[in-house]
C-alpha cells in the first residue's frame, strides 16, 4: 500500500520527495507579506513525523544554520517518516535581530496561542495548528539570551515520558538539565500533548558559534537514528557520555560595576570558589562572585557591564562531580576545529 502524502498549508508532498513551502504568518505595515519558512522531506516508508525548529526567539541564529546543514546531510536519502525542518519560526524578530515579537512578548511564552489573541498568540496559535499538532517527536534549538553563552546541554522534563529520556541520551550533548516546563512555552505544550520535545541550548544569541552548531547537527542525525528514521550508526564518531544534573542556580553579581571573570565555560567549580570580580571603574569598590554549590559552569554572561543581583554564572550540580567533568572534556575535545571561522 502506497504512502499518503503529506500536506501542509494546502501544499501535498509526496513520498520520497521534499518541498519548501512558504506558510503565511503575517503581514508588514507595508502590505508585504510574512511567512514561515518550512522544508518537508517526506520518506518513501512510514516512520515518526520529527519537527526541528531554530529561531523561535529571533535572536537565537545557531538554529538557523543546525537546520541548514541537517537538510544537506545526504543521510536524509534514506530517510523513514517525515522531517519538518523550520530554520526561523520568528521571522518578525529574526528580521529585526530581536528576541521579542514587534509588541514585545516572547513568542515561546504564547502557546497553545489564541486566534483572537495578541499577535504572539495568533502566531503561536497558527505555528500550533498548521505544524506542532502534526508532529509525534520535537527538537527546539535554541541559545543563550543576548551578551549570554551557553555550554551546550539538553534541556527535557525527563519524568514526563520515557521517549524523551531516550531521545536526550541519543543527542549526545554533555549535559542534560530535568528542567521545569514554562507555562507557554512550545515544551510546555507540546509535552501536555504527549509529544516528546527536546530542548537544544548552546552558544550565544546573534552569533554563530561553531563549537555549538557541529554538535547540534550531530546530535539531530543521532536522534532520527534512535527514533529509527535513519539506517545505522555514524562509524566514525561515537556521542560521548551525557551526565544528568540534579539542579542548577546563578551566581549574581554582588554590586554594580564592570566584570573581570576567573572561570571559563564548563570549567568545574567548587562551592565557595571565587568565578570573579565585580569592581567599579575606579577600582574603589571590588565584590568576589563566590560559587554557590560544587558544579560546572554551563552557562555564563559574555557583557562585563553588570549591575547588581544579574545572573553572571549558571551552576549545575550533579551526584558525581568528576563523571560530569569528564564528559564535558570528553565533549571538548572531540569537537574538531573548523578550518575557518563563520564570524
Amino acid at each position: 500500500m502506497a504512502r499518503a502524502p503529506f500536506e501542509l498549508a494546502e501544499m501535498r508532498v509526496a513520498p520520497g520527495t521534499r518541498q519548501q513551502i512558504d506558510v503565511p504568518m503575517a503581514r508588514l505595515y507595508t502590505h508585504a507579506p510574512l511567512h514561515i519558512p518550512v522544508e518537508i522531506v517526506h520518506g518513501r516508508h512510514p516512520g515518526p513525523v520529527l519537527l526541528v525548529c531554530g529561531g523561535i526567539h529571533g535572536d537565537e541564529i545557531n538554529g538557523v544554520e543546525i537546520v541548514r546543514r541537517l537538510l544537506h546531510s545526504r543521510q536524509l536519502a534514506r530517510l523513514r517518516g517525515t522531517l519538518i525542518a523550520i530554520p526561523i519560526v520568528n521571522v518578525f524578530g529574526f528580521v529585526q535581530h530581536s528576541r521579542y515579537l514587534p509588541d514585545r512578548r516572547d513568542l515561546n511564552r504564547c502557546f497553545p496561542g489564541s486566534e483572537a489573541g495578541s499577535l504572539g498568540g495568533r502566531m503561536a496559535a497558527l505555528f500550533r495548528e498548521q505544524i506542532v499538532d502534526q508532529a509525534s517527536h520535537i527538537i527546539d534549538l535554541h541559545t543563550g539570551a543576548l551578551h549570554r553563552t551557553n555550554l551546550p546541554q539538553i534541556r527535557a522534563k525527563l519524568t514526563s515520558c520515557d521517549e524523551t529520556e531516550r531521545m536526550a541520551s541519543a543527542f549526545g550533548a554533555p549535559v542534560i538539565l530535568n528542567s521545569e516546563l514554562r507555562d507557554g512555552s512550545l515544551r510546555h505544550y507540546a509535552q501536555s500533548r504527549g509529544i516528546p520535545v527536546l530542548t537544544y541550548e548552546a552558544g550565544e544569541a546573534l552569533r554563530f558559534d561553531e563549537w555549538a552548531i557541529t554538535p547540534g547537527v550531530r546530535g539531530v542525525l543521532r536522534v532520527m537514528r534512535r527514533l529509527g528514521m535513519l539506517r545505522g550508526e555514524h562509524r566514525r564518531r561515537t556521542p560521548p557520555a551525557a551526565e544528568r544534573a540534579t539542579g542548577s542556580s546563578w551566581a549574581r553579581a554582588p554590586i554594580d560595576g564592570i566584570l573581570r571573570p576567573q572561570v571559563r565555560l564548563g570549567a568545574r567549580v567548587a562551592k565557595g570558589e571565587r568565578l570573579g570580580r565585580v569592581a567599579d571603574p575606579f577600582g574603589n569598590a571590588e565584590g568576589e562572585v563566590l560559587s554557590m554549590a560544587d558544579g560546572i559552569v554551563i552557562g555564563m554572561g559574555r557583557l562585563p557591564l553588570v549591575n547588581e543581583g544579574e545572573a553572571l554564572f549558571h551552576i549545575a550540580r550533579f551526584d558525581v562531580i568528576e563523571e560530569a567533568e569528564n564528559a564535558v572534556e570528553t565533549f571538548q575535545s572531540s569537537l574538531e576545529p573548523p578550518p575557518d571561522p563563520l564570524y
